[in-house]
């Protein structure tokens, strides 16, 4: 039972979850796109791959909303403005996709998550000249986008919603943990929605994010204070699009 459960493949997704934790925890994006574009070139489905990466969200999100809160990470106003209408876009774009041709799909994700890579990579080079108090006033338009998207590519939550705010010149620690708190109650919504819509899912890739994702929980919350962000933007802006041109060659080769 237990070999049934430890295969090679399980420990693979959960290199992947702890890997994407760590960047997202950081960060404050890019969990979703980094699974999602991993899962999306071993064959997975899309709204496959986008459920299990949200199912395991839940779970991931919830253990790094808590650090960043514990560490004093957060800003009550930027969660009140996102919650409510990031959980409404989440619930439409899960419902939409789940009603998809996955193959007809797959393609238009891949170009989706391409732009998001280019955009964390274009991140990684702007200069911020001082916060937006219009910004302020259209998070929830923001979150409405962030959450639709997220749900449609599989991730995005952070790459919409963070790099729009830090691109505005909001403070990145706060910006960052709440964007991540935020995540938890936005991925909750489409992981039920998925769950309604598609039923059974692919549990070991569930699990595997999971515990990767907890694990690295702590540990991105903390790196969020340390890491240069310019390198890791670089980093992961690369692998994204590394990851997407290889599964559009995939798809149109």
């Amino acid at each position: 039972m237990l070999e049934n459960i430890l295969t090679p493949e399980l420990f693979l997704f959960l290199a992947i979850g702890f890997g994407a934790q760590i960047i997202d925890g950081s960060l404050g994006m890019a969990y979703g796109v980094t699974a999602n574009s991993f899962l999306l070139g071993f064959g997975v489905p899309p709204a496959l791959a986008s459920a299990s990466v949200h199912t395991a969200e839940v779970f991931t999100t919830a253990a790094s909303g808590i650090s960043h809160w514990r560490l004093g990470n957060i800003d009550k106003e930027i969660i009140r403005r996102l919650a409510i209408t990031g959980v409404l876009g989440g619930i439409i774009g899960a419902y939409l996709l789940s009603n998809l041709d996955g193959g007809k799909i797959k393609p238009w994700i891949a170009l989706y998550l391409l732009f998001m890579g280019i955009r964390i990579l274009v991140k990684a080079f702007r200069p911020v000249n001082g916060a937006s108090k219009a910004l302020r006033e259209k998070l929830s338009l923001l979150g409405l986008f962030g959450g639709f998207m997220d749900a449609i590519g599989g991730g995005g939550w952070g790459p919409v919603v963070t790099t729009t705010m830090l691109a505005n010149g909001e403070p990145p620690r706060q910006t960052i943990g709440s964007v991540n708190l935020t995540e938890f109650f936005v991925t909750l919504a489409q992981a039920i929605t998925f769950f309604f819509t598609l039923g059974a899912l692919d549990w070991p890739v569930v699990i595997g994010l999971l515990v990767g994702g907890a694990l690295a929980a702590p540990l991105g919350a903390f790196l969020t204070r340390k890491i240069p962000t310019k390198p890791m933007l670089i980093v992961v802006g690369s692998l994204v699009i590394f990851l997407q041109i290889r599964t559009l060659l995939q798809v149109w080769g």
